[in-house]
Formats: C-alpha cells, structure tokens, sequence
C-alpha cells in the first residue's frame, strides 16, 4: 500500500514498511556479548553488589564478556567535568557493552542516589551518537524487608527514557540479608532461579538483537527531521 493511500500527513520519502526481511542481519556477530552490570551501593557488604556479581558468573558462563563498574569515586553529576576519571571510565564501558544489569538496593521506597548518579552520567547522545540505544536492559533490585517492585519499575522508566531495550523479566530479592552466604554467594532459593531467568533472558534478547539494533530504533520522526535539515542545508548553499 502506497503511503498516500494511508494518510496525507506523511512524509513518502521518510516513510519505510517494516519487513521480515529487514530483520535480518547481514552480518552475525561472533564475539561473547558484552555486558555491562551496575549496582548501586557503596556498603562494604552490598547485596546488591553481590547480586550482581552472583549474576555476573550465570552471565560468564552463559558465554558472555562481563564487567562490573565500581561506583566508588564516582562524584556526583554536574560536580566535575566529563572527563574525571571515573565518568570516563562509566562512559567508556556503555560505549563498549551491547546489554547491560542495573542492580539497585530499595532506600524509601526508591532506587538509591548511587543508582541514579551512575544513570544520570551516562549521557543520552554523544554528538551523533546515542551509546544506550538499542541495547539491552536487565533491572534487578534487593529488599531489606518484604518483596517490593519500586525499585525495578523506576529502573525501568529510566531503561526507556535512555532507549534500552529493557527485557520483560527481572529480579527482586527480599530480605537479601538471608539469601547470601557468608563467602558472599547466592543461596538456592526460588530467588535464585528467578536470576538465572532473568540473566538467560537477557542473553537471548541480547543475541536476537545486537546485530540488527539500528533498525530496530530507526524512526520515521528522527528520518524526517534529519531530510528537512539536508533540505535546508541545500538551500543555503545556493
């Protein structure tokens, strides 16, 4: 069906059908996914460090490449420039990652500040360059107290708001302080295997996705913006 028979709004030339073809990625990645886990607390017995490091393992050995930022040192944003070692570092490593873990203790009924400091420092784009879109998103939290959602669903908003494709599972650990051993691994618990869900959901939206992200997040506004800017472009060169 020709666009014009669709509506007389849009933009012919910035219009594409989605197809299954499209879909198809002409080159398949064959290196580990890379995958990028964040937590957000500085205790020196984090359990939500220590989630994630117990999800890091599943995700190694999984076949993934894993690294963990450390948020030790990581001012906050808009104290210091962008390139402090620390917000180099943070950036570096979402440039680097095709998926990533956010793991988040709840403080108030909320995700904690070192949680969102990290968020809030990873920019939405880099000149032409977006570093969080299309990649994938697992969000995780841990509860001092009875299972709660705040934390994750608040991940979540955010995990759109930076263009992640955020997977449908995720993990929430009540009363953490009873599900790690002293050595600091997990217990097994139905806890336990709902990480295990989440890290191989993750693997396979990540592997489903990575080669094929840009189209996935090809838009029809941002196509039609961008040939009105050549447009004008154009015209101030004559």
């Amino acid at each position: 069906m020709h666009p014009e028979s669709i509506s007389s709004k849009l933009d012919p030339a910035s219009f594409h059908v989605p197809t299954q073809q499209a879909l198809k990625a002409p080159l398949t990645s064959s290196h580990a996914p890379r995958i990028l886990m964040l937590y957000g607390s500085l205790r020196e017995r984090s359990y939500s460090k220590l989630l994630t490091q117990e999800a890091s393992r599943l995700l190694e050995g999984m076949g993934a490449e894993v690294r963990i930022y450390d948020p030790k040192g990581l001012p906050q944003p808009d104290t210091v420039p962008s390139d402090h070692p620390k917000v180099k570092e943070l950036r570096e490593l979402v440039r680097w990652c095709e998926g990533m873990v956010w793991t988040s203790p709840e403080r108030h009924g909320a995700m904690t500040g070192i949680m969102k400091a990290q968020i809030d420092w990873i920019p939405l784009s880099e000149g032409a360059v977006r570093p969080t879109q299309g990649k994938t998103l697992a969000v995780m939290q841990v509860s001092g107290g009875s299972q709660s959602f705040n934390a994750v669903n608040q991940l979540r908003i955010l995990g759109r708001w930076m263009r992640l494709l955020t997977i449908p599972n995720q993990s929430s650990v009540a009363k953490a302080y009873q599900e790690f051993e002293e050595d600091g691994r997990m217990k097994l618990s139905s806890f336990y295997d709902r990480v295990v869900d989440v890290m191989e959901e993750l693997m396979k939206f990540t592997l489903l996705t990575r080669d094929i992200a840009p189209y996935l997040v090809d838009r029809y506004s941002e196509r039609k913006e961008e040939r009105a800017k050549m447009h004008a472009r154009t015209l101030a060169k004559m």
